[in-house]
């Protein structure tokens, strides 16, 4: 049995379509400055394009793409998905508490949208794909074996909050691709992985990089 606890919200929400916008003007440093002003949305891009694999028996693994994902706490490791109740995935983590998050690179690209605009009720998304599972080390889901980074990952606590329901986990395993590991350094090779990125609706590449954590700050070698 599952220990997670569901915490309900009474307060109602709705899905946002960007609306007209409205235009304001306002002065920055003597100039004027043009301004869209439109209804609260979910506009915080880009984000990662991730692949929730989840299941306890092969007969239901299955694959959902999602971008409502992220980081929520350091120590311990805990991380965030939401899903609509109505995917076919919703009630498979919600009973099994545990998923892996699979992160998603160039190659794996056309995997992740067709799995995200497609349904586990209707396809086996594995075998659609040609993508392999491979049970995980410390739950019992499927990992992408394809896939640069795949985290294991067991529900704390399920948050109603309207469009969707945050499960709120804690992340018990990492299992990094092999082929992606520097040898000289030990360390994963975000640039080798080739990582994508989603954005209102796009997938990208991402760019070249123009710093490191504290690089304003860092004293210079003499």
């Amino acid at each position: 049995m599952q220990h997670y606890m569901i915490k309900r919200n009474s307060q109602k929400t709705t899905n946002h379509v960007l609306p007209t916008a409205k235009l304001s003007l306002q002065s920055v440093e003597g100039s004027a400055r043009t301004f869209l002003s439109w209804k609260p949305g979910t506009l915080i891009y880009p984000l990662p394009a991730v692949m929730i694999s989840c299941g306890e028996t092969e007969e239901e693994y299955n694959i959902l793409t999602v971008s409502w994902v992220g980081t929520i706490c350091t120590n311990p490791p805990m991380c965030y998905i939401s899903i609509r109740p109505e995917r076919h995935s919703y009630e498979i983590i919600k009973r099994t508490g545990e998923f892996v998050i699979n992160l998603t690179n160039e190659e794996l690209a056309r995997a992740t949208d067709w799995c995200g605009v497609r349904s586990g009720k209707d396809y086996n998304k594995f075998a659609e794909m040609k993508l392999t599972p491979v049970k995980a080390e410390k739950i019992n889901a499927p990992i992408i074996a394809e896939a640069p980074l795949c985290i294991e990952c067991k529900v704390k606590e399920i948050i109603p909050l309207g469009s969707h329901d945050m499960f709120i986990s804690e992340v018990v395993n990492v299992q990094a691709n092999s082929k992606y590991i520097d040898n000289k350094t030990d360390t994963f090779d975000l640039a080798k992985a080739k990582l994508i990125a989603y954005s209102h609706g796009h997938y990208y590449k991402l760019g070249e990089e123009i710093g490191r954590f504290g690089w304003t700050v860092r004293k210079k070698k003499v």
